[in-house]
């Protein structure tokens, strides 16, 4: 799973890293005792977006120029950012926060669907198409449609969305914004900057909600915006710079854990056998989708090549995403031929 090591500090930056992405779905469930949805995406855009700029007037690093790459950036943030930051709010008011956890891990999944039906994915080897099919038998055992006693609802069904519209923009931002020589850092600052201006657009219909403030929905409001979205990012990028992307995405792997023994320990959640069960299948689905091809000795140079490609460029993916940044891009430096980008973000 990991290439090299980066030691005590790269596994606490880890260990930290984990903690806070797989923490968000515990914050979102405490934020929401007295926010409304909106309200709720709209105070953690805005908060991390903060964080974002201040880092890149720090770096002394500029937002993108020309006409052309915002409009991309505008689409990038709709479906990286707003749709799921909305659709997790919203799902979170009846879906306990470590089972949106373990559903949101199902992102590669969608991708990997999604490059099918756009011809754009070139590794279909049966152990990945096979872990396809198991992630999405573990879904439906946690749905349990056929049992009332089921998970599913239009708040499991959002954060669905919410997984599939993260592999929809991975591949959009891959084809239109990464390797365009503008500093991950930038987009990803331009990219919040415009998630932020179109939640402000749903303010009318959801953000004037009655508000039901007390510490504890202050401070899950703060932790999400500040620290789940925007030191988040900054961690991943100079994870990634460190420890490469694939070390970096090892960290996919725990969020869906984190999420569940959160769920359990601070809000006693008890997700029941059925769930724990579906939440398994899918983690070996993932890791079957993720599962890498044996390469030659001979295209040692060129993997090397580009995984440093791909954390370069998928760093500028990784913000607002609930699932790691650094995990898609793990998977796109690794299967992918070199000249192909990313095709993924959390």
């Amino acid at each position: 799973m990991f290439d090299r090591t980066g030691g005590p500090a790269g596994m606490a930056r880890m260990g930290i890293l984990a903690l806070l992405w797989g923490s968000t779905f515990l914050w979102i469930s405490v934020a929401l005792t007295g926010l409304s949805p909106v309200q709720v995406t709209f105070v953690r855009c805005v908060l991390g977006t903060a964080v974002v700029l201040v880092w890149c007037a720090v770096a002394r690093l500029r937002l993108p120029r020309g006409g052309a790459v915002w409009r991309h950036l505008l689409v990038a943030a709709f479906f990286c950012n707003a749709l799921p930051f909305a659709m997790f709010s919203f799902g979170q008011q009846t879906v306990d926060s470590g089972v949106a956890g373990v559903l949101n891990a199902t992102t590669p999944l969608w991708s990997l669907v999604l490059g099918i039906v756009l011809g754009t994915e070139r590794d279909l080897r049966p152990v990945r198409l096979g872990g396809l099919l198991v992630g999405f038998v573990g879904v439906l055992l946690m749905f349990a449609p056929w049992q009332q006693s089921g998970v599913v609802s239009w708040g499991s069904l959002a954060i669905l969305v919410a997984a599939a519209s993260y592999a929809v923009g991975f591949v959009y931002m891959g084809r239109h914004l990464v390797g365009r020589g503008t500093p991950a850092v930038a987009l990803a600052a331009a990219q919040l900057l415009l998630t932020t201006g179109l939640i402000a657009l749903t303010l009318p219909a959801g953000g004037v909600a009655t508000v039901h403030l007390s510490s504890g929905v202050l401070l899950a409001a703060l932790v999400l915006g500040v620290c789940c979205t925007g030191v988040t990012f900054a961690l991943t990028y100079r994870m990634i710079a460190d420890e490469g992307a694939t070390n970096t995405a090892a960290v996919g792997y725990l969020l869906p854990v984190v999420s569940v023994v959160l769920g359990m320990v601070v809000l006693g959640e008890e997700p029941g056998l059925r769930v724990v069960a579906g939440m398994v299948v899918v983690l070996i689905g993932l890791g079957m989708v993720r599962r890498r091809a044996a390469r030659p000795p001979s295209d040692v140079g060129s993997q090397a090549a580009g995984t440093a490609r791909g954390a370069d460029e998928g760093a500028g993916m990784a913000v607002g995403s609930e699932q790691t940044g650094a995990e898609q891009t793990g998977a796109a430096a690794d299967s992918a031929p070199a000249p192909a980008a990313p095709a993924r973000c959390r």
